[in-house]
């Protein structure tokens, strides 16, 4: 596959990028940092060595003194490391270290040395729209997803399940992270019904037959992992009852996929519909992570049920959005934006659906799906 490239501007200090397996950290760093000193950590014997012994690290950097770039990927694995380059930092400032890692759970677990403010932090997502440009499809993507790993895949579908399979090996057996790897495969199976939806700890712990406590960690170690994460309710200035619990989306389309068991109960434009929904989300927190300004992603949704999939705010501006997995547009469609610009006449409300037309409905935009994505880019307004 050839190479694409990624909205990521180079710090000029230290930093740590995180990131799920898959998205193409590492791909990045080499491309970007070809002359750095770099220490794999996925490398057994690396990370053997480093184990046992992490002030190796003083010897390899000062026996190389004209690299002053130095990659640590995967540093997740030996947290102590971060201590060691923290003193190298205060030895030589003109020393960059590049941390890049696919969960922050063992970092956070050991309250391991985050560098005290030294380096920033940088997030890595799947592939958005408008970095593969003409080669990217909104069918497929709703297929295999936008992991730059399974979307250079010779066999897509078959790496999908290798790669969520790789997780439960490498991330969540060997790291210890549960005691029972067969409930948390099938916490997995029943958390996938919960993608793009309105959170229910209790429901889950039903469906899977554990403790309440049980899901609660193990939503929690979803998102150490990058795999999943949560969207609250947008509640500034509230005019009405809110709902109160956040929506769960996982990270991305093609992972939802994998993990979501289809059968003849199972309808598929439910599934797609959450697959459409989840795909935005994701292109909507990659936007967010890589502009220089944040905005709060979250959704709207009344004590009564009346709900807004998207609510985006911040400096850029203030938008309303609804996703619609069909061609054509009825008068209900655009009911509960309406709604929601009753309550807040600043915001722009935006509809987007599977069709091929801009329209205006209600006085709300509608728009094709794949033309919104495909032109959404950090640092732009979501649409002119």
């Amino acid at each position: 596959m050839q190479f694409i490239k990624r909205f990521f501007n180079k710090p000029d200090q230290s930093f740590f990028l995180f990131g799920s397996r898959g998205t193409g950290k590492s791909t990045l760093i080499h491309a970007l940092y070809k002359d750095a000193l770099w220490i794999d950590l996925l490398d057994p014997e690396v990370l053997r060595a480093y184990s046992a012994r992490p002030e190796r690290l003083f010897d390899l950097v000062r026996g190389n003194p004209e690299k002053t770039i130095i990659v640590i990927d995967e540093v997740q694995k030996i947290p102590s490391l971060l201590s060691v380059a923290h003193s190298l930092i205060e030895e030589n400032k003109k020393l960059q270290f590049i941390l890049t890692g696919s969960s922050c759970r063992k970092i956070k677990r050991v309250g391991a040395d985050l560098l005290a403010g030294r380096a920033l932090q940088r997030k890595m997502h799947p592939f958005i729209a408008a970095e593969l440009g003409k080669l990217f499809s909104l069918d497929r993507a709703l297929q295999i997803g936008m992991l730059p790993v399974i979307w250079g895949a010779a066999n897509p579908l078959d790496s999908l399940q290798a790669y969520v399979g790789l997780y439960l090996k490498e991330e969540v057996l060997e790291e210890g992270l549960v005691r029972n790897i067969e409930n948390f495969s099938r916490f997995l199976e029943v958390v996938s019904f919960s993608h793009a939806t309105v959170l229910n700890i209790t429901n889950i712990a039903r469906e899977c037959e554990v403790k309440r406590k049980t899901v609660e960690n193990y939503i929690e170690i979803l998102e150490d992992l990058l795999l999943a994460y949560k969207v609250p309710v947008f509640s500034k200035r509230a005019k009405r009852d809110m709902s109160m619990h956040p929506k769960l989306y996982l990270f991305d389309v093609g992972v939802f996929r994998a993990l979501r068991p289809k059968g003849p109960l199972d309808r598929v434009e439910e599934i797609d519909g959450a697959a459409l929904e989840g795909l935005v989300v994701q292109h909507l927190k990659a936007w967010s992570d890589y502009s220089f300004e944040k905005h709060d992603i979250s959704f709207w949704r009344t004590r009564s049920g009346v709900e807004v999939d998207v609510v985006v705010y911040g400096p850029l501006g203030f938008w309303g959005i609804e996703i619609k997995n069909t061609a054509k547009i009825h008068s209900a469609d655009t009911k509960p934006l309406q709604s929601f610009l009753v309550d807040y006449p600043m915001a722009r409300g935006i509809l987007l659906y599977r069709g091929k037309e801009r329209l205006k409905r209600n006085g709300i935009l509608c728009i094709p799906c794949d033309e919104f994505l495909s032109n959404l880019r950090p640092n732009e307004l979501l649409w002119k």
